[in-house]
């Protein structure tokens, strides 16, 4: 799954510690995402939505 999540965390200028924080995961986890290694789970993605306040299909595309 591609998915935009280095983007929009770079307009916001928060680190991955930053994003990783606001989601309640490890900064790992936010840079396996990012680089396509692990797809989140549902929960996780709305959560991930909720804190961009877009769509998860404006952050999230299949590949």
């Amino acid at each position: 799954m591609n998915n935009r999540l280095k983007v929009l965390r770079a307009e916001r200028d928060w680190s991955q510690q930053d994003l990783a924080d606001r989601l309640g995961v490890s900064r790992q986890s936010v840079n396996a995402i990012e680089k396509g290694r692990y797809d989140p789970s549902l929960p996780l993605a709305f959560t991930i939505s909720e804190t961009f306040e877009l769509p998860i299909e404006e952050i999230f595309s299949r590949d």
